[in-house]
């Protein structure tokens, strides 16, 4: 079983819904994802937001956020997360932002990606973040990045559910 096919096994054994807010990635994700039937009782939207204006529209990442942290930054995947879930249903939001190549971008090496994952559990979001570097061209970049993105989500999951159960 692939990663894609773990996660939505997980979604669908946890009866939980997904959201994705893919920038470096560029809709990666949700094209992983599309290739399974029966995926759309599990995934509420994918936002594709490029542009600081559109992470500010639809999104609500503050300007400030961008402009202290930088758009490649665990800041901005953290709000691009929480103003996924702000705006839908779903339990579970996972977000891409960073330089994908073949050139840095803002002294920021290609291949790093900052990831985030909003985990909605009783009324309360929980954020997890991280910073990875992928090698390769932009494309193995892209791919690599939503895979892991993705793959990370049942055990970052279930981490905090076994959490919550242990308070």
């Amino acid at each position: 079983m692939n990663d894609v096919e773990h996660l939505i096994e997980h979604l669908q054994n946890h009866d939980v819904q997904l959201t994705t807010a893919e920038s470096c990635t560029a809709g990666k994700m949700i094209e992983l994802l599309a290739c399974y039937p029966g995926i759309g009782s599990y995934l509420d939207a994918g936002y594709v937001v490029y542009s600081p204006a559109a992470k500010t529209r639809l999104l609500g990442v503050s300007p400030d956020t961008i402009e202290q942290h930088g758009l490649t930054s665990e800041a901005v995947s953290r709000a691009m997360a929480e103003g996924a879930l702000k705006d839908s249903p779903a339990d579970i939001a996972v977000a891409t932002t960073g330089v994908a190549g073949p050139e840095p971008m803002d002294d920021i090496p290609p291949g790093t990606v900052c990831i985030a994952w909003g985990f909605r559990i009783d009324g309360a979001v929980h954020l997890h973040s991280e910073t990875r570097h992928f090698d390769g061209e932009r494309n193995d970049v892209l791919n690599d990045a939503a895979h892991y993105a993705l793959g990370r989500i049942p055990t970052l999951h279930l981490n905090i559910i076994e959490g919550e159960q242990n308070r």
